[in-house]
């Protein structure tokens, strides 16, 4: 008689394999993605800008719609912008026995910070998600699908002139915000308290310096092209067709306004450390 064998019972096979790698959630990755999808974005419209056939009338076009529905928010928000800078400066100076520095200490904060700032976000507010709106609604009627069909790439014929437009508007308009936001704290400090027009204008040129003027704009261009390519990227990726585009542009303006504080934060450490301060 034969024993009996042990019955193995029933079940997948064995095998020695190693089991399977567990993936990273995608909700975890879905940051670095889109992080990385800006960033080559950026990289593609900074070549594109050297490539022909340039798109004039395209460029002329967003420059113009950018620039007039923010050349009158910007020169309106910058008076009372300068005037609380003013004040704050002011009431501060006073209760230091420095009030003679006024003029200079709220000038170089209007023209190195609230300047820049201002501008970038009334053209993310207002211009940005216009682009975001357009470039989305033409994402979801395919129509960049039909110019890449054609052979005509949506980056170099839609994004670059009206990234290019953003930076020009930036620019044109930190110099027209620096100057009603001065004129605003000079009224508001000799009128309101009782300031010395002369000591104003001695501690301003007292303080500041040519470089301030250069990083203002160096601001300006920068904040206008972060602007201009979030608002371009979440233009050309919506999610969910009409409602999409509507939760594209809310995305644009909240992540540029994010965007536009950090990189402020870096450029200013950079400058304070290249540049010295005047008289030392």
């Amino acid at each position: 008689m034969t024993a009996d064998l042990p019955v193995r019972p029933p079940g997948p096979p064995a095998t020695d394999a190693p089991p399977p790698a567990r993936r990273p959630p995608t909700r975890l990755l879905a940051p670095l993605r889109e992080t990385g999808k800006l960033f080559a974005l950026a990289l593609s419209v900074t070549r594109s800008v050297f490539r022909r056939p340039f798109q004039v009338r395209e460029f002329v076009e967003q420059f113009w719609f950018i620039a007039s529905v923010t050349i009158l928010p910007a020169a309106l928000v910058s008076i009372p912008f300068g005037a609380v800078i003013a004040l704050q400066v002011g009431s501060l100076t006073q209760q230091l026995g420095a009030q003679s520095f006024t003029g200079g200490a709220s000038v170089l904060a209007v023209i190195q910070q609230a300047s820049p700032l201002i501008v970038a976000l009334l053209i993310s507010g207002a211009g940005g998600s216009a682009i975001c709106a357009d470039l989305g609604s033409r994402k979801i009627r395919e129509e960049l699908d039909a110019m890449e069909v054609m052979g005509v790439s949506p980056v170099q014929r839609l994004v670059v002139p009206r990234v290019l437009a953003t930076m020009g508007v930036a620019v044109l308009l930190n110099g027209l915000v620096s100057v009603v936001g001065t004129l605003g704290g000079y009224f508001f400090n000799v009128i309101m308290q009782h300031g010395t027009p002369g000591a104003y204008l001695a501690s301003f040129s007292a303080l500041a310096q040519l470089p301030d003027l250069y990083i203002s704009e160096v601001k300006a261009l920068i904040f206008g092209f972060i602007a201009g390519i979030v608002a371009a990227h979440r233009g050309l990726n919506p999610r969910g067709g009409p409602k999409g585009v509507g939760d594209a542009v809310n995305q644009s303006v909240v992540i540029t306004f994010m965007l536009l504080f950090f990189v402020n934060m870096i450029l200013t450490a950079i400058y304070l450390q290249i540049v010295p301060a005047k008289g030392s």
